[in-house]
C-alpha cells in the first residue's frame, strides 16, 4: 500500500510539475523570439511588451478567479477545463496572422493558466501532507517556477532560429493533451464547497489590474502626461481600491483578507510580486540588448542565458540542506541580496561590453541568488493555511508571481520608452534605455528586499518555528 501510494504520489508531483512547466515556460518563451515577431508582424518594441503581457496580464488577473474556481467546482475539473483551453489557445496563438490575434490567443492562453495552476499548486498540497515529502513537493515546484523562465529563453531561441517563433506555441498541444488524458486517471479530486463566485471581486480585480498596466505600457508610447495614459491608471486604482473594499464586505470573497492577518504571508505574497517584477523585466530587456546592440541571433541569445538557468535550476538540490541549516528566512535574505549585487553589475552595460566575462558570470552569480529564494517564497505563502483557503493561498502565490511580471514590465518598459520614444534608437540610446531599465529592476528587487527584512526577519516566531520543521 506504501508503495502504491509513493507511486500515485509521484505521477500526481509530475501532471503538476508538468502543468507548471508549461505555464511558466509560456511567459518566457516568447522573449527572444520578439524581434522576429516585430519583424513579422510590425511592432515597436514598446508595443511587443503586450505579446508578454497580454500572457501574464490574464494569467495574474484571473487567478483569484481560478482559485475560487476549485474550491467551489472541484479542483481536478477546474484543472483539466483550464489546461483544455491553454492547449486550444496555444494551437490558435501559434496560427496568428495579426498581432490582434496573437494578443487574444495570448490573453486566451493565460485565462487557461488561470484556471489549472492554483488548482493544481493545491492539490500539492492537499496530497503531500508528511513533512519531508510537503518539502521535497515545494522544493521542485518552486525550482520549476523560478528556472522556468529562464529554460524558456533558451528554448525560444533555440526554436526560433531552427524552425520558428510558432513551434514555441505548437509544442504546448501536445503536452497540454497528454496531460487531459492523465489528470483524470491519477488526479485526486477535492471536496466542492458550497456558495457562489464573487463576480464583483472579479470583475474589479481583472479590469482593474488590466487598466493600471496598460497606464503603465501607454505611458511608455505617449508619456506620463497623455490623457489616455492618466485616465487608466486613475480607473485602475480606483477599482484595485474598490476590490479590497469589496473583498471585506462580501460573504464568500474570492481573496479572503483574514489571508492577510499573518505578518509572514503578507510578507511573501508582496516580497514575491516585488521581487518577480524586477527579476522578469531584467530578462525581458537583457534579451532585446543582446539581439538589438551586440547582434546576437535568438539562439545565441537563449544559450547567453544557459549558464544562468543551469545554476539557477542546480540550486534546488542544495535547497534541503541550506534551508535545514539556516532556516527559510536567512536562505531567502541572502538570495535576495545576491541578486542585487548581480543587477548592480548588469546595469553597467556598454555598447562594446564582451559576454565573457563583462555579462556571463553576473548572470551566473544572478542564477545563484534566483536559485533559492523561490522556495522560501513558497513555504512561507502557504505556511499554516485552514484548508478551506487552500485554493485561495495557492492562487495568491500564482498572483504575486504574475502580477508582479506583469507589473514590472509595464512600469520598467515606461523607463525604457523614455529613450527610444521616437524613430529608432541608436546603440547608444537603446543601451541606455536598458541600462536604466535594468536599475528599475534593481530598485524592485530591493524594495522586496526590505519587505522580507521587516516581515520575514530571521528572529521572528515564524521563521524560527519553519526552521524547525523543516530541519524535521
Amino acid at each position: 500500500m506504501v508503495v502504491i501510494r509513493q507511486s500515485n504520489n509521484r505521477l500526481i508531483l509530475a501532471i503538476i510539475i508538468t502543468c507548471q512547466l508549461m505555464v511558466v515556460l509560456d511567459a518566457s518563451i516568447m522573449i527572444t523570439a520578439l524581434p522576429e515577431i516585430g519583424r513579422g508582424l510590425h511592432l515597436a518594441t514598446t508595443s511587443l511588451t503586450w505579446v508578454q503581457n497580454a500572457y501574464v496580464l490574464a494569467f495574474g488577473g484571473f487567478l483569484l478567479l481560478g482559485a475560487r474556481a476549485g474550491d467551489l467546482v472541484g479542483r481536478r475539473r477546474v484543472f483539466i477545463i483550464g489546461t483544455a483551453i491553454f492547449t486550444v489557445a496555444s494551437l490558435f496563438a501559434g496560427l496568428a496572422q495579426s498581432a490582434e490575434m496573437l494578443f487574444i490567443t495570448r490573453a486566451l492562453q493565460g485565462i487557461g493558466a488561470a484556471l489549472a495552476t492554483p488548482s493544481a499548486l493545491a492539490l500539492l498540497s492537499v496530497s503531500f501532507v508528511e513533512t519531508k515529502e510537503r518539502v521535497k513537493a515545494i522544493a521542485m515546484y518552486s525550482a520549476v517556477n523560478g528556472a522556468g523562465g529562464s529554460i524558456g529563453l533558451v528554448v525560444g531561441g533555440m526554436l526560433t532560429d531552427w524552425v520558428s517563433w510558432r513551434v514555441g506555441m505548437f509544442i504546448n498541444v501536445p503536452i497540454g493533451i497528454v496531460l487531459l488524458v492523465l489528470a483524470p486517471k491519477f488526479l485526486p479530486e477535492t471536496n466542492k464547497s458550497t456558495g457562489r463566485f464573487d463576480i464583483m471581486g472579479a470583475i474589479t480585480s481583472v479590469v482593474g489590474l488590466t487598466a493600471l498596466v496598460y497606464g503603465f505600457v501607454r505611458a511608455a508610447d505617449d508619456g506620463w502626461g497623455n490623457a489616455v495614459t492618466i485616465t487608466s491608471l486613475l480607473i485602475g486604482i480606483i477599482l484595485l481600491a474598490a476590490f479590497v473594499f469589496i473583498e471585506s464586505r462580501v460573504e464568500q470573497p474570492i481573496t479572503p483578507l483574514r489571508l492577510f492577518a499573518s505578518r509572514e504571508r503578507s510578507g511573501a505574497y508582496l516580497g514575491r510580486l516585488l521581487f518577480v517584477g524586477g527579476n522578469f523585466s531584467m530578462f525581458f530587456f537583457m534579451s532585446q540588448f543582446l539581439q538589438h546592440v551586440l547582434g546576437f541571433t535568438a539562439l545565441e541569445t537563449g544559450l547567453a542565458f544557459l549558464p544562468m538557468t543551469m545554476v539557477q535550476f542546480g540550486m534546488m538540490y542544495a535547497m534541503p540542506w541550506l534551508v535545514s541549516r539556516y532556516g527559510n528566512a536567512k536562505v531567502l535574505i541572502s538570495g535576495i541580496f545576491i541578486v542585487i549585487i548581480a543587477m548592480i553589475f548588469l546595469s553597467q552595460i556598454s555598447t562594446d561590453l564582451k559576454f565573457f566575462p563583462g555579462l556571463m558570470i553576473p548572470m551566473v552569480v544572478l542564477g545563484i541568488g534566483a536559485g533559492i529564494v523561490f522556495i522560501p517564497f513558497t513555504t512561507f505563502g502557504l505556511s499554516d493555511v485552514d484548508p478551506r483557503d487552500a485554493g485561495a493561498a495557492s492562487g495568491l502565490v500564482n498572483v504575486a508571481h504574475q502580477t508582479g511580471g506583469s507589473l514590472g514590465l509595464a512600469v520598467l518598459t515606461a523607463v525604457f520608452g523614455s529613450f527610444v520614444r521616437t524613430g529608432t534608437p541608436t546603440d547608444a540610446q537603446f543601451t541606455a534605455g536598458v541600462s536604466t531599465a535594468i536599475i528599475g529592476s534593481i530598485v524592485f528587487i530591493s524594495a522586496s528586499f526590505i519587505v522580507v527584512l521587516l516581515l520575514l526577519r530571521p528572529g521572528s516566531k515564524k521563521a524560527a518555528k519553519q526552521q524547525a520543521q523543516d530541519a524535521a
